[in-house]
Parts: C-alpha cells; sequence; structure tokens
C-alpha cells in the first residue's frame, strides 16, 4: 500500500511538471499573485543547484504604475536603437511590461569570482527562471519567460533597469491569470536525444 501512494504522488508530479506550458504575455491578465503568494513562488524558484552557495541571482519586480513607466522607457531606447521600428513593434514591446500584472525580471549577479565559474552562476539564475515558471502554474497563473534585446542592451540594463556592470538580465518572467488554455506544442523526443558513451 505505502509503495502504491509513493507511486501515485510521483505520478503526480511528474505530471505537474509536464503539464507546464508557457502563456504568451498578451494572454495575461489581472489579478497576478498577492505578496503572500510571490513570496512563496519565490521560495520555489531559489532551490535550484548552487556551486558554493554564492546565490547568483536577485529580483526585481514591476508591477503597478511602473509597469507604464518601464514600457515607456523601453520604447524611448527602442527608438534609439531602431529608429525606423513599425508601430507593431512598439506595440508589441509596450504590452510586453504593461499587460501581464507582474513582471520579475530575473538578474545574474556575476562579480569576480576565484573559485566558482562565471557560466556555473549564470546557469544558476537560469535555473530560477524555469522553477519560476513551475511555481507559477501551481499556484493557478501563467507565466512566460522573455528575453529579445532588452535582456542584452547595456545603456537599457544599466540606465533604467540600474543594473551593476557586472550583471546581467537572464529575462523578465511575466505572470498573471491566463485568459486562454496554452495550447500543448510539439516537445523533443528523449530517446532521440539519448546516447550512450563508451570508452
Amino acid at each position: 500500500m505505502a509503495t502504491s501512494r509513493k507511486h501515485a504522488a510521483t505520478m503526480l508530479t511528474l505530471q505537474a511538471l509536464d503539464s507546464r506550458r508557457s502563456v504568451p504575455t498578451r494572454q495575461l491578465t489581472s489579478p497576478g499573485p498577492d505578496e503572500a503568494t510571490l513570496l512563496r513562488m519565490l521560495r520555489t524558484a531559489v532551490r535550484v543547484p548552487d556551486h558554493g552557495k554564492r546565490v547568483p541571482f536577485r529580483f526585481l519586480r514591476i508591477a503597478g504604475t511602473a509597469r507604464a513607466a518601464l514600457a515607456d522607457a523601453a520604447l524611448a531606447r527602442l527608438r534609439q536603437r531602431e529608429p525606423d521600428a513599425g508601430a507593431a513593434v512598439e506595440e508589441k514591446l509596450r504590452t510586453r511590461f504593461t499587460l501581464p500584472p507582474l513582471t520579475l525580471a530575473v538578474i545574474a549577479r556575476l562579480e569576480p569570482d576565484t573559485k566558482i565559474p562565471e557560466a556555473e552562476r549564470r546557469a544558476s539564475a537560469a535555473c530560477v527562471c524555469l522553477l519560476l515558471l513551475q511555481a507559477a502554474q501551481a499556484e493557478g497563473f501563467g507565466a512566460q519567460w522573455l528575453t529579445g534585446w532588452p535582456a542584452y542592451d547595456r545603456p537599457f540594463l544599466e540606465g533604467t533597469l540600474g543594473l551593476a556592470p557586472d550583471e546581467e538580465l537572464v529575462g523578465t518572467v511575466a505572470i498573471g491569470t491566463p485568459q486562454l488554455a496554452a495550447p500543448e506544442r510539439e516537445r523533443p523526443d528523449p530517446a532521440a536525444l539519448l546516447a550512450d558513451w563508451h570508452p
């Protein structure tokens, strides 16, 4: 009986992991998570492999009136970068920050470290994004992890978001209530990706 219960719990856990979907930002609306729920989600998100216990990540919350302010700043930077960007490109960028009730910027902290390679610390921060997507869905929300030029443009990162020179934006995670169920998409076949090493 105990083995059967353990198997059932394992199957439920795997089904929850297998059910993860990205919900497009344009399909996310209010309400978003309240403070207690957000902190619960973050408690899950920070349970990542972290060689050396460096905690090489931090979060920036974009909510409330900050959403429109960040959208305005991003649009101003886009017009500097791409003066010929069309209205559709501008609108997609604006709604990236204004439609979801909550966006979390996940920032990798990559200060000099003589023991833990930068790549490992960056990978740890990336794992945070994935666990945050899982935690959001577990709490009944939809979420999407986005990068694009805002994740790599140093004037935007440092001048607008306030990142230090040794910090990187791993991505922004938009979180809200999904208006539609996200469809499943084709996934890779694990068997096709698996090979055996032979000496």
